[in-house]
């Protein structure tokens, strides 16, 4: 083969990767574990966790009348930060009653403990496994 089919066939092969790269996702971005929520991002069957910058900053005495509600999430959240038995939580209500907030709080409260919080849309519930695997090395919790 001589130099020029040589850079003939390098000039094709080049071409050819740059309309492959128009077609394929881009890379997921680095994880930066410094934040303290994030977001599980979907493009096609990839998935990554994106950093949540403005979380609310919402604190459990914000929150009136879900007393005996704080007490047991609060609870709970503890003995999960303590790696004592804790259960998982599923809150069910009415839209605005302060499922969304009460969780919010939590965060606000144990954050500097080691909480983090991911956000999952129920589209991609499938990924949780995946989810788990990416982030169960952390020592965040």
């Amino acid at each position: 083969m001589t130099a020029y089919d040589l850079s003939t066939l390098i000039g094709r092969a080049e071409r050819v990767l740059a309309q492959l790269e128009a077609w394929l996702p881009p890379a997921p971005p680095e994880i930066d574990w410094t934040a303290h929520a994030f977001r599980w991002r979907k493009r096609g069957a990839r998935g990554w966790l994106d950093a949540v910058r403005n979380v609310s900053t919402i604190q459990q005495e914000d929150l009136q009348h879900i007393e005996r509600q704080k007490a047991i999430i609060d609870r709970n959240t503890r003995h999960f930060l303590d790696k004592k038995p804790a259960n998982n939580v599923l809150m069910t209500g009415a839209r605005g009653t302060g499922k969304s907030s009460l969780v919010k709080a939590m965060l606000a409260s144990y954050a500097d403990r080691g909480l983090r919080l991911i956000e999952v849309d129920k589209s991609d519930m499938a990924d949780l496994g995946d989810i788990v695997d990416l982030v169960s090395g952390r020592p965040e919790r």
